[in-house]
């Protein structure tokens, strides 16, 4: 695809999902402050999740290594939500979940089909690795795009007090992989 600007043309740069690195964390913290802006996390906490499981972080970006977007997971317990903004000493060893901490897209990229490559690809991990679901808080009122792609809301007890950090919107989902 190529764009007309003032005369000059400039080629659309193509974005692809890849392993998030170290070096690809300032731009999953800035495309996190745009995205959820009542829910920041910092950049401590990206690193934190990125050190315990490499294989579940990602980002969307252009060669020259821009990040447009980023997707972190990691194994979980069921109807859990870990709080927002803190530190995980280590991952349970009885996770029963992959958990979906986050998955965002800067503005500027939302609506080119990126994201349901991605979850698909988390999905069939997941499924690969012996989890039967895959959970997540949704919110900003995105339990329809979650619907969507394959989720469904969950209402476990305890778990309206365990979403109150997430805001009065949150709603906790599962998509079943069996």
């Amino acid at each position: 695809m190529v764009l007309q600007q003032v005369g000059t043309e400039q080629a659309v740069p193509a974005l692809k999902w890849r392993a998030m690195t170290e070096a690809d964390l300032d731009g999953v913290v800035e495309v996190a402050k745009v995205s959820f802006p009542d829910h920041p996390e910092d950049r401590v906490c990206f690193a934190n999740r990125l050190e315990l499981n490499p294989s579940g972080c990602f980002v969307l970006s252009d060669e020259a290594g821009h990040v447009s977007g980023y997707l972190v997971a990691y194994p979980w317990k069921r109807n859990a939500a870990p709080a927002l903004n803190v530190l995980i000493d280590a991952l349970p060893d009885d996770a029963e979940t992959l958990y979906l901490h986050d998955l965002a897209l800067h503005p500027s990229t939302r609506g080119g089909g990126y994201t349901r490559p991605v979850i698909e690809a988390l999905a069939a991990s997941a499924r690969e690795n012996g989890y039967g679901v895959v959970s997540l808080v949704a919110v900003n009122n995105a339990s329809g795009f979650w619907a969507r792609n394959g989720f469904e809301i969950q209402s476990p007890p305890g778990m309206a007090e365990k979403l109150a950090s997430y805001g009065e919107d949150a709603r906790y989902m599962e998509r079943s992989l069996v």
